[in-house]
Formats: C-alpha cells, structure tokens, sequence
C-alpha cells in the first residue's frame, strides 16, 4: 500500500479488531491499570517489528514453497496461545500485594506469533517502495496508539465490574478469548 491514508486507515482497521495481543493487553489494563501496563507497548511494538521483518526478509520465499510449513506455523502458534490460555486461566494471585499483570515477554512472543503479522507484511507495509521507512515509523506509532486503547478498554471494562470478582473474572475470559483465537488459527487455511 503506497497510499498513505489507505496505509494508515488499513493498520488501524487491522490493530483495531480483537485478537491474542489485544487480549493480553487489554486483561494487564483492567488487572494492574494503565502505569503498570504501558511497558507491554513497547513489548507488542518490537514483537511486530520483528515478526514483519522476519517474514519478509526470510520466511516469505520459504512459506511460498512449501505449504506444509505453513501448516506447522499454525499449529505452533495455535500451541503457544493455548499455553498462554493455560496461564491466565490458572494464575493464583497471592493474597498480598498488588495484582500480577500480564508480562511484557508474554505480550512479546504473542505479538511475534501474531497472524496479523503476516498481513502486515505481505499486504500492508509497502516494502517495495523505496521510501518503506517512514511507513515502518507510523505502523509503529500506530501500533502504540492501538496497544493503549486497549489497556484503556480493559481498565474500562474492570472498572464496569468493580467487584473483587474482576481480578479472578478477567484472566479467565481473557485464556476463554485466546483458546477461540488458537482454534481459528490452526483450523485456518486447511
């Protein structure tokens, strides 16, 4: 996309839906507030950085090639969001001190695993161009705008629920979220 209001209203459209890192950045929002999560924006923005350089440069020839790569793609990352899932949905908090919130590793290795990635870097990011770094600076801007929305949806929605249930509630609809995200992953692109 070499039009920068189609570039811009695309990677806001794609940030803007739901799926594993807005789940995780939501849920640290409503869990530990806004101070305690904006260390995961500079998480999720490395992670997708990372993952769209990595599946340009190396794996966009090889996924090409060989469909049976992709299918074990999926299924890795649908392992791994299943595993996050297991996290959240079995985390104990302890009964002193402030809540856990979501680690900024665990928002890393999502985000890099994210399948928005690859729309990012196949169908959005116009890496032909010869001017490709302005538009890497505002998908990372844009990525940070769209990380702290949605810590301000999950801190918003555990302020809708102000009960002692949130910390507890949270996690578990959050792990419920990213089992569905693993299903549509692996069962994607049969």
């Amino acid at each position: 996309m070499h039009d920068p209001i189609a570039f811009s209203l695309a990677v806001l459209a794609i940030l803007g839906t739901p799926g594993p890192t807005n789940t995780l950045l939501a849920a640290s929002g409503a869990l530990v507030g806004w101070r305690r999560s904006l260390p995961l924006i500079g998480a999720e923005v490395a992670g997708y950085l990372i993952a769209i350089g990595c599946l340009h440069a190396l794996l966009g020839p090889v996924l090409a090639a060989s469909p049976a790569i992709t299918t074990l793609l999926r299924v890795a990352i649908g392992a791994y969001l299943l595993y996050a899932a297991f996290e959240l949905w079995t985390r104990r908090e302890g009964l002193r001190g402030a809540p856990a919130g979501v680690p900024a590793g665990r928002v890393f290795i999502t985000t890099l695993l994210n399948p928005k990635a690859i729309v990012f870097a196949f169908g959005v990011i116009p890496f032909s161009s010869a001017n490709v770094v302005p538009y890497l600076l505002a998908f990372a801007a844009f990525v940070a705008v769209a990380g702290l929305s949605w810590i301000a949806v999950g801190r918003v929605a555990a302020r809708a629920m102000a009960s002692g249930q949130a910390s507890r509630a949270i996690p578990r609809v959050s792990a419920l979220v990213l089992t569905c995200f693993a299903g549509l992953i692996v069962a994607s692109g049969g």
